[in-house]
């Protein structure tokens, strides 16, 4: 039976080289390099394999997200992957549409100005194509739509009164799956937003 493994360190030089190549990162950001970690850890595969992930996050926060995902790793919770944002530029849009789990990402709100949560790393998109983000007839990604029945017993669902969102709750993280305006099921974050 495989074990859950996590390690936390400062961003490796790579790492940084990368996210400022990627633009994830710039001038005016609301956090410094300085102030992300990396979270290395392994989680359970849609295909039955044990795979290797990354996670930029505020290192506030890194301690209490190893939890989080160690609770989900040792309930067999399936995460499709989990690549910086970097990997894709900085693309949200791609990373939804890939099922990419990612964290720390500057950039503003979805049709806004201000900066998202996750510019400050202390927010993450979990499975974000099989727990979209809905606003009225808006889905995002559109894929998400297949995914929209959140009753369904797939793996890698976030339920409202499930394993994840108490796990994240035990760190004092809120999930966007209970907003009012909107619902944003991958959305997790220490503020709530």
């Amino acid at each position: 039976m495989p074990t859950y493994t996590a390690t936390i360190q400062p961003l490796s030089e790579d790492t940084r080289a990368a996210i400022l190549e990627a633009g994830t990162w710039k001038e005016g950001c609301p956090v410094a390099l300085d102030g992300l970690s990396e979270l290395h850890l392994n989680h359970h595969g849609l295909d039955g394999q044990v795979h290797q992930g990354l996670l930029i996050v505020n290192s506030a926060h890194a301690q209490g997200l190893s939890q989080v995902f160690g609770t989900l790793f040792e309930a067999g919770f399936v995460i499709q992957q989990m690549k910086p944002a970097h990997v894709y530029g900085g693309d949200d849009d791609a990373m939804m549409a890939d099922n990419n789990t990612s964290a720390f990402n500057c950039r503003p709100v979805s049709g806004g100005s201000r900066y998202s949560e996750h510019s400050f790393g202390h927010a993450l998109d979990l499975n974000p194509l099989w727990n979209p983000y809905v606003r009225g007839g808006k889905v995002m990604p559109p894929g998400g739509a297949d995914f929209l029945d959140r009753e369904a017993d797939l793996p890698g669902l976030v339920h409202a009164d499930g394993l994840v969102v108490k796990a994240f709750a035990e760190i004092g993280w809120g999930w966007g799956g209970t907003w009012k305006n909107s619902k944003d099921y991958q959305h997790f974050s220490a503020t709530g937003k």
